[in-house]
Protein backbone atom coordinates (compact mmCIF):
# COMPACT_ATOMS: atom_id res chain seq x y z
CA UNK A 1 0.00 0.00 0.00
CA UNK A 2 1.45 3.41 -0.92
CA UNK A 3 2.90 5.47 1.91
CA UNK A 4 1.31 8.90 1.75
CA UNK A 5 1.01 11.99 3.92
CA UNK A 6 -2.74 11.62 3.77
CA UNK A 7 -5.14 8.73 4.14
CA UNK A 8 -6.28 6.57 1.27
CA UNK A 9 -9.80 6.75 -0.15
CA UNK A 10 -11.64 3.83 -1.73
CA UNK A 11 -14.93 4.68 -3.45
CA UNK A 12 -17.08 1.60 -4.09
CA UNK A 13 -19.58 2.33 -6.85
CA UNK A 14 -22.43 -0.02 -7.67
CA UNK A 15 -26.15 -0.69 -7.60
CA UNK A 16 -28.13 -1.44 -4.45
CA UNK A 17 -27.54 -5.06 -3.32
CA UNK A 18 -24.42 -5.39 -5.45
CA UNK A 19 -22.37 -6.12 -2.32
CA UNK A 20 -20.80 -2.73 -1.60
CA UNK A 21 -21.56 -2.76 2.12
CA UNK A 22 -20.05 -6.21 2.60
CA UNK A 23 -16.89 -5.14 0.76
CA UNK A 24 -16.67 -1.98 2.87
CA UNK A 25 -16.79 -4.11 6.02
CA UNK A 26 -14.10 -6.40 4.63
CA UNK A 27 -11.91 -3.39 3.83
CA UNK A 28 -12.33 -2.19 7.41
CA UNK A 29 -11.39 -5.55 8.89
CA UNK A 30 -8.66 -6.78 6.53
CA UNK A 31 -6.74 -3.75 5.20
CA UNK A 32 -4.02 -2.17 7.28
CA UNK A 33 -4.77 0.98 9.24
CA UNK A 34 -7.91 2.68 10.46
CA UNK A 35 -10.71 2.71 7.88
CA UNK A 36 -13.92 4.69 8.32
CA UNK A 37 -17.01 3.94 6.25
CA UNK A 38 -18.78 7.12 5.15
CA UNK A 39 -21.00 5.58 2.49
CA UNK A 40 -24.63 6.06 1.53
CA UNK A 41 -26.08 4.09 4.46
CA UNK A 42 -23.97 5.79 7.11
CA UNK A 43 -24.63 9.21 5.60
CA UNK A 44 -28.38 8.69 5.25
CA UNK A 45 -29.36 7.32 8.65
CA UNK A 46 -29.42 10.07 11.24
CA UNK A 47 -27.68 12.63 9.04
CA UNK A 48 -29.95 13.30 6.07
CA UNK A 49 -33.28 14.76 7.21
CA UNK A 50 -36.35 12.58 6.65
CA UNK A 51 -37.91 15.08 4.25
CA UNK A 52 -34.88 14.74 1.96
CA UNK A 53 -34.71 10.95 2.00
CA UNK A 54 -33.57 8.83 0.24
CA UNK A 55 -30.98 11.57 -0.22
CA UNK A 56 -27.96 10.48 -2.22
CA UNK A 57 -29.66 7.10 -2.58
CA UNK A 58 -32.29 8.60 -4.88
CA UNK A 59 -32.68 6.11 -7.70
CA UNK A 60 -32.27 6.90 -11.41
CA UNK A 61 -35.17 8.00 -13.56
CA UNK A 62 -35.99 11.55 -12.50
CA UNK A 63 -38.89 10.35 -10.37
CA UNK A 64 -38.49 12.98 -7.61
CA UNK A 65 -37.47 16.30 -9.14
CA UNK A 66 -38.59 17.95 -5.91
CA UNK A 67 -35.70 16.24 -4.09
CA UNK A 68 -33.05 16.76 -6.73
CA UNK A 69 -31.87 20.26 -5.69
CA UNK A 70 -30.52 18.85 -2.42
CA UNK A 71 -28.58 15.99 -4.03
CA UNK A 72 -25.45 18.01 -5.02
CA UNK A 73 -25.43 19.62 -1.56
CA UNK A 74 -25.54 16.22 0.14
CA UNK A 75 -22.77 14.83 -2.07
CA UNK A 76 -20.64 17.91 -1.36
CA UNK A 77 -21.20 17.41 2.36
CA UNK A 78 -20.32 13.71 2.12
CA UNK A 79 -17.08 14.29 0.25
CA UNK A 80 -16.19 17.22 2.51
CA UNK A 81 -16.22 14.69 5.35
CA UNK A 82 -14.26 12.14 3.32
CA UNK A 83 -11.56 14.64 2.37
CA UNK A 84 -11.36 15.99 5.93
CA UNK A 85 -10.68 12.51 7.30
CA UNK A 86 -8.17 11.83 4.54
CA UNK A 87 -6.32 15.05 5.38
CA UNK A 88 -5.58 13.78 8.91
CA UNK A 89 -4.23 10.45 7.63
CA UNK A 90 -7.43 8.46 8.18
CA UNK A 91 -8.40 5.98 5.47
CA UNK A 92 -11.97 6.15 4.20
CA UNK A 93 -14.10 3.65 2.28
CA UNK A 94 -17.15 5.16 0.58
CA UNK A 95 -19.94 2.92 -0.74
CA UNK A 96 -22.22 4.79 -3.12
CA UNK A 97 -24.20 4.48 -6.32
CA UNK A 98 -23.15 7.46 -8.45
CA UNK A 99 -25.41 8.25 -11.40
CA UNK A 100 -26.57 11.28 -13.34
CA UNK A 101 -29.98 10.00 -14.42
CA UNK A 102 -32.02 12.78 -12.83
CA UNK A 103 -34.70 14.91 -14.45
CA UNK A 104 -31.91 17.46 -14.88
CA UNK A 105 -28.35 16.06 -15.09
CA UNK A 106 -26.14 17.52 -12.39
CA UNK A 107 -22.68 16.16 -13.15
CA UNK A 108 -22.04 15.17 -9.55
CA UNK A 109 -19.44 12.54 -10.42
CA UNK A 110 -17.59 15.03 -12.60
CA UNK A 111 -17.39 17.49 -9.71
CA UNK A 112 -16.36 14.78 -7.29
CA UNK A 113 -13.63 13.65 -9.67
CA UNK A 114 -12.12 17.14 -9.83
CA UNK A 115 -11.79 17.09 -6.05
CA UNK A 116 -10.51 13.54 -5.68
CA UNK A 117 -8.10 13.34 -8.62
CA UNK A 118 -5.31 14.98 -6.58
CA UNK A 119 -5.73 12.50 -3.71
CA UNK A 120 -4.94 8.78 -3.31
CA UNK A 121 -8.57 8.01 -4.17
CA UNK A 122 -9.37 4.74 -5.94
CA UNK A 123 -12.64 4.34 -7.86
CA UNK A 124 -13.83 0.72 -7.69
CA UNK A 125 -16.64 -0.63 -9.86
CA UNK A 126 -18.70 -3.18 -7.94
CA UNK A 127 -20.30 -5.41 -10.54
CA UNK A 128 -22.88 -8.15 -10.11
CA UNK A 129 -25.16 -9.84 -12.69
CA UNK A 130 -28.63 -8.38 -12.54
CA UNK A 131 -30.26 -11.78 -11.93
CA UNK A 132 -28.16 -12.14 -8.79
CA UNK A 133 -29.09 -8.60 -7.78
CA UNK A 134 -32.78 -9.45 -8.04
CA UNK A 135 -32.33 -12.63 -6.01
CA UNK A 136 -30.61 -10.64 -3.27
CA UNK A 137 -33.43 -8.11 -3.28
CA UNK A 138 -35.75 -10.90 -2.17
CA UNK A 139 -33.51 -12.16 0.62
CA UNK A 140 -34.32 -11.36 4.22
CA UNK A 141 -31.76 -9.06 5.83
CA UNK A 142 -32.45 -8.46 9.51
CA UNK A 143 -30.14 -5.44 9.51
CA UNK A 144 -32.02 -3.84 6.62
CA UNK A 145 -35.67 -4.85 6.10
CA UNK A 146 -36.50 -5.67 2.50
CA UNK A 147 -37.96 -2.61 0.78
CA UNK A 148 -36.38 -3.29 -2.61
CA UNK A 149 -38.35 -3.86 -5.78
CA UNK A 150 -38.34 -7.54 -6.73
CA UNK A 151 -39.33 -9.49 -9.83
CA UNK A 152 -42.70 -8.73 -11.35
CA UNK A 153 -45.36 -11.43 -11.23
CA UNK A 154 -44.49 -12.47 -14.76
CA UNK A 155 -40.87 -12.98 -13.72
CA UNK A 156 -39.55 -9.89 -15.48
CA UNK A 157 -37.09 -7.48 -13.91
CA UNK A 158 -38.67 -4.13 -12.97
CA UNK A 159 -37.56 -1.16 -15.04
CA UNK A 160 -36.22 0.79 -12.02
CA UNK A 161 -33.83 -2.08 -11.32
CA UNK A 162 -32.65 -2.05 -14.93
CA UNK A 163 -32.18 1.73 -14.74
CA UNK A 164 -29.84 1.34 -11.77
CA UNK A 165 -27.65 -1.05 -13.74
CA UNK A 166 -27.53 1.23 -16.79
CA UNK A 167 -26.98 4.48 -14.94
CA UNK A 168 -24.54 3.62 -12.15
CA UNK A 169 -21.78 2.26 -14.38
CA UNK A 170 -21.73 5.22 -16.75
CA UNK A 171 -19.05 6.10 -17.83
CA UNK A 172 -17.53 2.89 -16.42
CA UNK A 173 -14.04 4.31 -15.89
CA UNK A 174 -12.53 2.57 -12.85
CA UNK A 175 -9.21 1.81 -11.22
CA UNK A 176 -10.49 -1.72 -10.60
CA UNK A 177 -13.66 -3.74 -11.09
CA UNK A 178 -14.79 -6.59 -8.88
CA UNK A 179 -17.65 -9.08 -9.32
CA UNK A 180 -19.41 -10.08 -6.13
CA UNK A 181 -21.09 -13.04 -7.78
CA UNK A 182 -17.64 -14.63 -8.17
CA UNK A 183 -15.59 -13.00 -5.42
CA UNK A 184 -16.23 -12.94 -1.69
CA UNK A 185 -16.07 -9.60 0.16
CA UNK A 186 -12.66 -10.60 1.48
CA UNK A 187 -11.42 -11.45 -2.01
CA UNK A 188 -12.68 -8.10 -3.27
CA UNK A 189 -10.87 -6.33 -0.41
CA UNK A 190 -7.68 -8.23 -1.26
CA UNK A 191 -8.00 -7.19 -4.91
CA UNK A 192 -8.39 -3.57 -3.80
CA UNK A 193 -5.28 -3.88 -1.63
CA UNK A 194 -3.35 -5.30 -4.59
CA UNK A 195 -4.47 -2.45 -6.83
CA UNK A 196 -3.30 0.07 -4.25
CA UNK A 197 0.08 -1.62 -4.03
CA UNK A 198 0.42 -1.47 -7.82
CA UNK A 199 0.43 2.32 -7.87
CA UNK A 200 -1.46 5.56 -7.91
CA UNK A 201 -5.10 5.77 -9.03
CA UNK A 202 -6.06 7.22 -12.40
CA UNK A 203 -9.84 6.91 -12.77
CA UNK A 204 -10.91 10.19 -11.20
CA UNK A 205 -8.33 12.06 -13.27
CA UNK A 206 -9.64 10.39 -16.44
CA UNK A 207 -13.25 11.20 -15.57
CA UNK A 208 -12.46 14.86 -14.84
CA UNK A 209 -10.52 15.11 -18.12
CA UNK A 210 -13.47 13.59 -19.98
CA UNK A 211 -15.77 16.20 -18.42
CA UNK A 212 -13.42 19.03 -19.50
CA UNK A 213 -13.19 17.67 -23.04
CA UNK A 214 -16.96 17.38 -23.38
CA UNK A 215 -17.37 20.96 -22.17
CA UNK A 216 -15.29 22.33 -25.06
Amino acid sequence: MPVTAVGNIVVLNGTPRSGKTSIARAVQTTLDGLWLNLGVDAFSHGITPARSMPGIGLRPGGERPDLEPVIPILYDALYDLVIAQCSVSVNVVVDVGHHDDYSTPMGVLDRVSIRLKVLPAYFIGVRCPIDVIVERRGEDDSSRPTTYLQRSRDGSIPEPVLRWERAVHDPGMYDLEVDTSRQSPEECAAAIRNRMVQGSPTAFGEISQRARDSAH
